[in-house]
């Protein structure tokens, strides 16, 4: 029984999606919130605010747990490793509230459809449904699935009969209102977030809450002049955060502000058209689509066609062609029947329709699928709005360290109440200077100080034309050690210009037609295929569509004229174009082609294919085009050439891009027949026609970036949607692959009726021809390689089928093949996601560039996501280049790594001075002193304050180095350098403070004031002394001369100088620290004006510092031992800590190993002799001969490890919000 109440009490949302979540239900008890208001009385407001940080700790404190249909209140858990809450309140909605009566009959459903989660959701005879509201998408109470389920959409268990016949005549009016109560409406609102709102969330940040108290403290105790310039800092910071906020507000409020205003015709069942605004549809209405139109929803056509610009989806703009779900009468989901070519059929929201072709029956139609966020344009702005969180070390460790400084202050804190408590000060007194203690080992200064590094490289950054919207991923992209790279667009040109054909005729390939030459392409079934096999389409005139389509179509010189001309003279069918040979086109018998129906090119599909129809003819055509490897599968076995492979490498291992096309006759008895076929029926018995060839060259930056990025040992990957073999040549001509390397082919198949999934490895033969180059291949198998140089020699290629079966059944080999994989083609936009996050489980840091096209997926994925394209799809993309080619790549690493290195440096040196000030300011206790407030202002200012803000403008250095720089605060280098530099600290202030008391003019100047005053030579008259005799002497404290203060004010300002002057390292990843000609003055000056305050005898200076005056020798030897303390830290500094070659010698001689998943895997692969395999198939699952299983398949308790890494990526918010 407690077993059940434990499992109705929790649920989860989303499951195995990404934004996965863990939904409890609470339920509010009112003598519980009486108890939490009065504590919140009682605390000041505390509570509240601990209860804003942690909404949960709020949950907990006034509800309690009960089953989810029960509950008023529901807690929210992300299921990755950081298990962030939210709470949200539960809706209840009533339909009695509708104008037309409800059926209370339990047995009378409230929609037609009965796959519809609402008939399910209302409670009758009451009828209620409770709904929750998570990041902009709603979900209602299933009271049979008992759990919370996502409406706005239409169920994808939908058969493509039920979509037709359940939705096809329209939802009645009755209808339509209950979806609109329950879905909510078709918008996707974005607020301008309000200023106070704003305002209030930066305010209430923890550190700015400590920074608060700080301030007030050190206000109350006088120290005015640097809390009122943190007070402006801070004021400054948080209105630009704001202000920078607003925009991004305003910004993409402008995005979507259209979407919602669009004015729509929908079919109501019984009633016919009806005009209305957009956000009044829901799913299941019937859209009618006029003309050039914006869809405000998804919506699938069931009618006619369309051509729409997926630009917003996709980043390039470029008509695709949509065409009408299927009749067929089975029972099988819609989208399982298209299999991965469902999207030809769905309008998405967002895209613009530019051209309609209505079918017999009437006008062109589509039913809605999803509306408001849960549209394609919907989850691009919660894609926004609630980033995917990703994982970084810095942030983490910075917290740790924060809260061990916290932790210090804590232990100072004790001690000063200690120390004053024995002295017998009063109760306030021992308070005051307690707290005062606590708040100096945390500096106020650190969020600025953090964030101007990220502030100094975006701005950078924006001169160099690329553009951040998620500024925290700058630091990661210091780290990188992995770079992938899309092709088309990318490395290569976009536009592809055409080389030849390579026509076949009698089962041999013919002499080939080179468009050099000039000479126009003669008349044939391949010219015919070239001419109709597309999806251009006539707009205003201009021809507009793919740019390989482009370029094939100009190549044959036809023309294509929109349908107005006089076609009856051909007798040809009606038809949106018509293609007619052009004035330099070749003679053809054929005077005009329209092309009747058309099966939309699919990467998943790697084909497409037109039913044409030649003038003067009674019969139609098919023509079919796509990748050689699959279009071979499609024809007649003695149709294609039997040099068919030998000659498609022969064109692909030059670079080429390679087309084939096809053809059949296609005998039907009417043109309406056209419309009912399907796509298995057209495309199959097909006769090869031949191959068109196309040069897609190198953008001219390529070579020197990836040699660039090969030099600073940064892998470079291809992932690409184009032939494999034309992804190696241009590999191996951009020498992302070096020409002495070896690739090795894997090749993997599923699994059949007897026999287990297989992966063949293959190796791939050099096809250099000069003398000697054609004997460089070497046994990569064979031990006598050195294990040092095997992880260079070779490269794997696959395929996206490959990559899919050794996901699915050989998940043991991924990480091995993984490691040394470069080439991955025809890969469709979903696999390029799933490779990134593979990669991303290895531990590397993965960066991804593309245009675009289909690498959004992969481009949120990744740590660091390049767009090239300007388009609405690349919005979500944290970087975006202005500059279409990968220069920005190198630009964008170097500054991160130096923005990653002034963050620890700032980092450092904050710690350094928190902790300088605590020792001096403890010794200085224990005699119940304190330094001045002058003394205080001079390293706070004067120093410290405009230290931190231009330390982190030094450039990042030109060159890429070998290696990255340190990843986190936590490791032994860094810990180590703050350490000793505390320990020498420690050491000079506590011996400078001891050996001053031996000195012969020392005495105790608060308990023998009247004395010193009238032995003193100099100004010592003006110097004014309070006393406080009550048997104990107490420091009033305003109080502050000393010989020990003004013996320790120089050491640890000019301590504060020399630990920023070494933390600022140049070399390798910054330019050297006298190029920062700001920061450099400003240290300079302010040694020199310490320097001239120690060793001046001006009685104002005196006064003003609240120093006492000293000989010159006791100054000289302060002066000495800062100077000797500088050398000694510098020598460790730079000698030893700094000294990569010294610590990878200790990390040999003591074993220490990366513990990253992938220097693992390359150590094990090291000392493998069998590896890598070669001409050799393996078998999974086989306990006789095969040598993989796929863990992940059979052994369940691995699953949640892997979903727990798969995970793993944590928030981009400044590491302090972590509180």
């Amino acid at each position: 029984m407690e077993e059940k109440s434990k499992q109705d009490h929790r649920a989860l949302l989303n499951q195995g999606e990404e934004n996965e979540l863990e939904v409890f239900g609470y339920q509010t008890q009112n003598v519980r919130r009486v108890f939490c208001l009065i504590a919140s009385v009682l605390t000041c407001g505390a509570l509240l605010l601990l209860f804003y940080w942690r909404p949960h700790w709020r949950v907990w404190a006034s509800c309690i747990p009960c089953p989810l249909q029960e509950a008023d209140i529901v807690l929210l858990r992300t299921t990755d490793e950081f298990q962030r809450y939210m709470r949200k309140k539960v809706i209840c909605l009533s339909l009695s509230t509708l104008k037309f009566p409800v059926s209370k009959n339990p047995e009378e459903p409230l929609v037609a459809d009965h796959h519809s989660v609402i008939n399910q959701a209302v409670l009758k005879p009451e009828l209620k449904l409770q709904c929750i509201q998570v990041q902009k998408v709603r979900y209602v109470w299933d009271n049979l699935e008992r759990r919370f389920q996502k409406v706005g959409l239409l169920e994808d268990s939908h058969s493509c009969y039920d979509i037709h016949h359940t939705f096809g005549l329209g939802l009645t009016s009755e209808e339509q209102e209950v979806r609109r109560l329950v879905c909510g409406p078709n918008a996707i609102e974005v607020e301008i977030q309000p200023i106070w709102k704003l305002l209030t969330k930066q305010v209430l940040n923890p550190f700015y809450m400590f920074q608060a108290f700080t301030l007030t403290l050190w206000l109350s105790q006088g120290y005015i002049e640097y809390s009122v310039a943190i007070i402006i800092l801070s004021v400054i910071s948080i209105v630009l955060s704001v202000y920078d906020l607003r925009q991004q507000s305003v910004k993409l409020h402008k995005l979507v502000e259209d979407h919602n205003k669009v004015q729509v015709t929908v079919i109501v069942k019984g009633k016919g058209l009806q005009e209305l605004e957009s956000r009044l549809l829901v799913p299941g209405d019937i859209l009618v689509l006029p003309g050039k139109f914006s869809l405000p929803c998804d919506a699938v056509l069931i009618d006619g066609s369309c051509v729409v610009n997926e630009g917003m989806l996709t980043g390039e703009s470029i008509p695709v062609t949509k065409t009408p779900l299927p009749h067929t009468e089975n029972t099988m989901p819609w989208k399982s029947h298209s299999l991965e070519d469902y999207r030809k059929h769905v309008l998405f929201c967002g895209t613009e329709v530019i051209q309609v072709k209505p079918s017999v029956q009437g006008p062109v139609r589509a039913v809605v699928l999803q509306t408001g966020y849960n549209t394609a344009k919907g989850d691009l702005v919660r894609s926004i709005l609630y980033p995917r969180p990703l994982n970084f070390k810095l942030y983490s460790d910075a917290f740790k360290f924060i809260v061990f400084l916290a932790c210090l202050g804590v232990v100072g804190f004790f001690y000063a109440l200690g120390v004053y408590m024995y002295h017998g000060v009063s109760p306030r007194d021992t308070a005051t200077m307690a707290l005062l203690l606590l708040t100096v080992s945390v500096p106020p200064i650190l969020p600025a100080a953090l964030t101007t590094g990220i502030v100094h490289a975006q701005k950078r950054l924006m001169k160099r034309k690329i553009f951040c919207i998620s500024p925290q991923r700058i630091n990661m992209c210091g780290q990188i050690n992995l770079m992938c790279f899309d092709k088309t667009g990318t490395l290569t040109e976009d536009g592809l210009d055409l080389w030849g054909t390579v026509p076949t005729a009698d089962n041999c390939f013919q002499e080939v037609h080179n468009f050099a030459s000039g000479r126009a392409l003669p008349w044939g079934p391949l010219c015919a295929a070239m001419t109709s096999c597309h999806s251009l389409i006539l707009l205003d005139g201009t021809i507009q569509g793919d740019l390989l389509d482009l370029k094939m179509f100009e190549g044959t010189a036809w023309i294509m004229e929109d349908r107005n001309v006089d076609r009856c003279k051909f007798g040809m069918s009606d038809s949106n174009i018509v293609i007619k040979p052009g004035p330099k086109a070749s003679q053809s018998p054929v005077e005009a082609i329209t092309v009747l129906c058309q099966f939309p090119f699919s990467s998943s599909l790697q084909r497409m294919s037109v039913v044409a129809q030649l003038a003067g003819e009674d019969y139609f055509h098919v023509y079919m085009k796509g990748a050689p490897e699959m279009m071979a599968k499609f024809c007649r076995a003695e149709t294609v050439p039997e040099n068919f492979p030998q000659e498609l490498k022969k064109y692909t291992m030059q670079g080429f891009r390679v087309i084939a096309l096809a053809h059949k006759d296609l005998r039907l008895g009417k043109i309406s027949e056209v419309q009912s076929l399907s796509r298995e029926t057209v495309e199959s018995e097909l006769t090869f026609l031949g191959l068109l060839i196309m040069e897609n060259r190198l953008k001219k930056e390529t070579k020197p970036v990836l040699k660039e990025l090969n030099e600073a040992r940064i892998r470079t990957v291809m992932i690409t949607g184009d032939n494999l073999q034309t992804a190696i040549t241009v590999a191996k001509n951009s020498e992302m692959i070096p020409r002495e390397s070896q690739v090795i082919l894997v090749e993997a198949s599923e699994p059949e009726e007897s026999v287990s999934a297989t992966v063949t490895w293959q190796l791939v033969e050099n096809q250099e021809n000069e003398p000697g180059k054609n004997e460089t291949c070497i046994n990569i198998g064979n031990s006598s390689v050195p294990a040092g140089e095997k992880g260079c020699c070779y490269h794997f290629a696959m395929s996206g089928k490959s990559y899919q079966v050794l996901l699915q059944h050989f998940n043991s080999l991924l990480p091995k093949i993984l490691v040394n994989g470069t080439i991955f083609a025809r890969m469709s936009p979903g696999q390029k996601s799933s490779l990134v996050e593979e990669f991303q489980k290895l531990n590397y840091y993965v960066g991804m560039c593309g245009d675009g096209a289909n690498d959004c997926g992969a481009l949120k994925m990744a740590h660091a996501g390049i767009s090239l394209s300007e388009q609405e799809a690349s919005v979500a993309s944290p970087f975006t280049s202005k500059t279409a080619n990968i220069e920005c790549v190198p630009h964008l690493i170097k500054e991160g790594r130096a923005a990653l290195v002034s963050s620890f440096g700032v980092f450092k040196y904050l710690t350094m001075y928190g902790m300088i000030q605590f020792i001096g300011t403890s010794l200085l206790y224990w005699q119940l002193q304190l330094f001045g407030n002058y003394q205080y202002l001079v390293q706070d200012i004067a120093i410290t304050l405009t230290v931190c803000l231009t330390m982190s403008s030094t450039h990042a250095y030109p060159k890429l180095a070998p290696y990255r720089p340190a990843g986190q605060l936590l490791s032994p280098p860094l810990l180590l350098s703050v350490f000793l530099n505390v320990c020498f600290t420690c050491i000079v202030q506590i011996c400078a403070f001891l050996y001053v008391k031996q000195q012969p003019w020392y005495c105790e100047v608060y308990k023998y004031s009247e004395c010193f005053l009238n032995n003193q030579s100099n100004f010592s008259t003006n110097v004014s002394l309070e006393r406080n005799w009550t048997g104990n002497a107490t420091l009033i404290p305003a109080s502050m001369l000393s010989f020990e203060s003004t013996t320790l004010w120089p050491i640890t300002t000019i301590n504060c100088i020399t630990v920023a002057f070494i933390f600022s390292k140049g070399k390798p990843f910054r330019k050297p620290i006298y190029t920062n000609y700001i920061f450099s003055l400003l240290l300079i000056s302010a040694l020199g004006l310490t320097v001239f305050i120690l060793f001046s005898d001006f009685e104002d200076i005196y006064r003003g510092m609240e120093f006492l005056p000293t000989i010159t020798s006791w100054r000289v030897s302060i002066l000495g031992a800062c100077f000797t303390q500088f050398c000694v830290a510098f020598f460790v500094e730079d000698a030893v800590l700094q000294n990569r070659e010294l610590w990878l010698l200790i990390k040999k001689e003591f074993g220490f190993y990366s513990k990253s998943q992938y220097r693992t895997w390359q150590k094990k692969l090291a000392e493998d002799p069998t590896w890598p395999p070669t001409n050799r198939t393996d078998y999974s699952g086989d306990g006789k001969s095969g040598f993989y299983i796929n863990q992940g398949y059979e052994n369940s308790e691995q699953l949640p490890r892997e979903k727990l890494e798969r995970g793993r990526q944590t928030t981009e918010e400044h590491f302090w919000t972590i509180l």
